[in-house]
């Protein structure tokens, strides 16, 4: 049980714990300080998840934590997105009288995605799908005289309720079949006895459903719209791009020790089939810009969820879908970015003419959502092309096709925000929220369009992906 294989997420629980006591005897005027202990913290604990990739790929604590290549780029994501996330805040955040303890939560909720994606044992699953919940809740409610926030949270935390019940009750199953719930041993105890079909069953079922709530996929999806309106703009960025990761990257290993015998490859590319169709269908008539980002990060758990059907049988799996999760990231980030630094404008209507009077803003909205929808050479188009191969790779060519549909369907609710960003006359100016949500829009920007950049056509990326394959 060496301690400094735990380094950045120790450096994430102290400076959540100083955050609190700092912001305990702030004054209202310096609560803003908290932010950039909060940015100072991310900033070590990156370095510090860089320094463990000289490493080989291995599991720490009595094999209950993954230290491989899968579980630290999805630390590095989800610390990159925290980072943009916090660096929104501050100008968002400053009207609240206790605005400090904000930025705590925030680190406990980027612990808690870290802890999924790291478990290796499902107990320490259901510790980060808690911690990561449990923080979540009062970053959507942070604004607690603003009834729709209120309203988004309820809903949030009655899903989350009962699909961590689920979870906790698949897991409590599990432990009974196999008397252990480490990943490595139950892989071994289903590959040489039967394990009882139906309980196990069961079993996947509970903790598959508990695992949709934080991917935002049917059927715990429903929490996410409500969430990305309501909430403060900076959390719903957050909220709509850290637990994915987290979750994604927990479930592919999850599934990857169940046995043959069962049909669970075919249940999840169900689940993925009616999670990006409900989610391209539901935002084609959303007219609030924050419900249909809400709606569309449904869509895109449903990509996600190709790479998880094919974990087994495609070799690039989860290459593909940790650089779908990259491109997912850095889209989404700097749409709500956008959002955020023009204070939360959300209604349609009110992006019109945004290319005339602010037209960088607005090339960064359009390149966020032509990466969304994956035109090349956009980052999305290589997220999308990695999973597209590997879904056909491993014989599931009819998911693909139904994926492209529902890729060329997304195209009319996108590009119906950019046509009256740019064709619509304009209705005034668009005041902005402030310099720090003005870095993280530029600093958003930047990322997308430097992985864009790096990709050449789609497939330079490659070798630098496969550093990550497990």
């Amino acid at each position: 049980m060496p301690i400094g294989d735990l380094l950045p997420e120790i450096a994430l629980l102290l400076g959540a714990v100083a955050i609190v006591l700092l912001a305990a005897f702030l004054p209202h005027g310096r609560q803003h300080w908290c932010a950039w202990l909060a940015l100072a913290v991310l900033t070590i604990a990156f370095g510090l998840t860089w320094g463990q990739w000289s490493s080989v790929p291995r599991t720490t604590f009595s094999g209950v934590w993954a230290l491989d290549g899968p579980a630290l780029a999805a630390k590095g994501l989800i610390l990159i997105g925290g980072a943009i996330g916090v660096l929104l805040s501050p100008a968002w955040m400053r009207t609240d009288r206790r605005h400090g303890e904000y930025y705590a939560l925030v680190l406990f909720a980027l612990l808690g995605a870290i802890m999924m994606a790291s478990a290796n044992d499902a107990m320490e699953l259901i510790v980060g799908v808690l911690l990561s919940s449990v923080a979540s809740y009062p970053l959507v409610a942070y604004h607690r005289g603003w009834s729709p926030g209120l309203e988004a949270a309820m809903k949030y935390f009655l899903i989350g309720a009962l699909t961590n019940t689920l979870l906790a009750t698949g897991v409590v199953i599990l432990f009974g079949l196999a008397g252990d719930t480490d990943y490595a041993r139950l892989a071994e105890r289903f590959a040489t006895q039967d394990s009882g079909t139906l309980a196990l069953g069961i079993a996947t079922a509970g903790i598959v459903i508990g695992l949709s709530f934080k991917l935002a996929a049917f059927p715990g999806h429903a929490w996410m719209p409500d969430v990305a309106q309501g909430a403060p703009a900076p959390a719903a960025a957050l909220l709509s791009v850290v637990p994915k990761v987290g979750a994604a990257v927990a479930l592919a290993r999850f599934v990857s020790i169940l046995p043959d015998s069962m049909a669970w490859s075919s249940i999840v590319a169900l689940l993925a089939v009616i999670t990006m169709t409900l989610g391209n269908l539901a935002a084609l008539r959303q007219t609030d810009v924050r419900r249909l980002l809400g709606w569309s990060s449904v869509s895109q758990s449903g990509y996600a969820l190709m790479a998880v059907v094919v974990i087994d049988a495609a070799d690039g799996a989860m290459t593909a879908l940790l650089g779908f999760l990259l491109a997912y990231l850095l889209a989404t980030l700097a749409a709500f970015a956008v959002v955020t630094h023009l204070r939360g404008r959300t209604d349609l209507a009110d992006y019109h003419g945004l290319a005339r009077t602010r037209p960088i803003i607005a090339a960064v909205l359009i390149l966020a959502l032509l990466s969304l929808v994956g035109i090349p050479p956009l980052v999305g188009f290589f997220g999308k092309f990695l999973l597209f191969e590997a879904t056909m790779a491993a014989g599931y060519t009819w998911l693909a096709v139904v994926a492209v549909a529902n890729t060329v369907l997304s195209l009319f609710y996108y590009l119906r925000v950019i046509a009256v960003t740019m064709f619509q006359p304009g209705r005034g100016d668009f005041p902005t929220l402030g310099r720090s949500s003005e870095v993280a829009l530029l600093a958003s920007a930047v990322l997308l369009l430097a992985a864009s950049l790096g990709i050449q056509g789609g497939l330079a990326l490659s070798p630098m992906l496969e550093l990550v394959t497990p």
